[in-house]
């Protein structure tokens, strides 16, 4: 069946029911890089939800894609933190990049990611250090990426450096990730988001032709917050709210299944498991429904549209700590199995607020925002 705008719920539901899900354990336990989903996803024409319809994409929009990387976050949160940079590169490719690499990411052959996390620079995404230079008709690039999502996957990274000539705090390249210079800077072994393929990228002496810009020089700021931040931040939303939808399921499962022998009732027949369950699904349903209205005010244009983007991402992430917190408790001993699968859950919750930008700053930029102060 072919996948278009009108039916690829149905078909992504079919992929996280016999493909990404029954994978998600093993790219947990291993750390590996989810190729299957991806390449299940490739073949769906998934990759190119975010790209317009008259380069082969599905135009969905961040709505759509939002809903893609909530449904595949229920499943596996590596796989849906691959798309949710992979969407966020391929939107600034849409606006920016030839015909050539925008067919390339609407047919799925290309696989996007963001590399802005510098050492240098920390969570003020921003204001990179890293450098570049003219050198004729090429650039020449240094940097030391902290953290690079599919940073051994991706075809290309969407990169930021230092303006070449012009004022300002930032410019955007498209940077083949098998440019010679490169080094990605071992393999990814954390907590959580085992399987998404995040490491330092170090790039020395980089050469890339002039034409690899993406934006004008200088402007990189304005790509940034206006087409990277509300989108990323929306998906990031969305991630966080698939996974505490799948913990709520996977407690309410498990309570109605373990059972006191001795009295013949299950843990859900406790009225204080039942008030640890309702609180879950109560915070689950307030950060989606914050993020809805976040993306029914990027639709729109709202006048509250930014302050909107901050929020959801903060709230969605911190939600999901107390949310994945309280299966951790309700699950008991059983959650520290892997077969109840919210432990899963919970160590991949962790990773929002610390992604760019971090919950705490978002907080400050939120406060900011509230006290009619400038943001940056």
């Amino acid at each position: 069946m072919t996948t278009d705008a009108t039916n690829y719920q149905k078909t992504l539901q079919s992929l996280c029911t016999e493909i990404i899900g029954p994978l998600a354990p093993e790219v947990d336990r291993s750390g590996a890089f989810p190729e299957q989903s991806i390449e299940a996803l490739k073949a769906a024409g998934l990759l190119g939800a975010i790209s317009a319809p008259e380069v082969g994409g599905l135009g969905l929009g961040p709505r759509g894609v939002a809903e893609i990387v909530r449904l595949v976050a229920q499943q596996c949160a590596s796989t849906a933190m691959v798309l949710c940079m992979h969407y966020s590169g391929a939107a600034v490719l849409e606006a920016h990049a030839s015909i050539d690499v925008r067919l390339a990411a609407a047919s799925g052959d290309h696989l996007s990611t963001l590399a802005f996390s510098e050492a240098g620079s920390r969570s003020h995404f921003w204001a990179p250090t890293s450098t570049a230079s003219k050198d004729g008709d090429e650039v020449v690039l240094n940097a030391w990426k902290s953290w690079v999502t599919s940073a051994s996957k991706a075809t290309a990274y969407v990169w930021s450096s230092q303006p070449l000539e012009a004022p300002g705090l930032s410019t955007i390249w498209l940077v083949p990730a098998d440019t010679q210079g490169l080094t990605v800077q071992g393999g990814y072994d954390g907590l959580g988001l085992r399987g998404n393929d995040s490491s330092p990228v170090f790039g020395q002496n980089v050469r890339v032709p002039a034409s690899a810009m993406l934006g004008e020089d200088g402007q990189g700021f304005g790509v940034m917050m206006g087409i990277v931040l509300p989108l990323f931040n929306v998906l990031n939303a969305a991630c966080s709210v698939g996974l505490m939808e799948a913990a709520v399921e996977r407690t309410a499962a498990y309570t109605s299944g373990a059972r006191y022998a001795h009295v013949h009732s299950s843990l859900s027949d406790l009225p204080t498991i039942r008030n640890y369950i309702a609180r879950m699904r109560i915070k689950t349903d307030m950060a989606r429904t914050l993020l809805d209205d976040t993306i029914s005010a990027v639709e729109s244009a709202r006048a509250d549209t930014m302050l909107r983007v901050l929020e959801c991402k903060a709230a969605a992430g911190e939600t999901a700590t107390e949310v994945l917190d309280l299966a951790m408790r309700v699950c008991d001993g059983s959650a520290f199995r892997r077969e109840v699968g919210v432990d899963r859950y919970f160590r991949d919750g962790r990773a929002a607020g610390v992604m760019a930008p971090t919950t705490d700053m978002l907080y400050d930029f939120i406060g900011k925002a509230v006290c009619g102060m400038e943001l940056f």
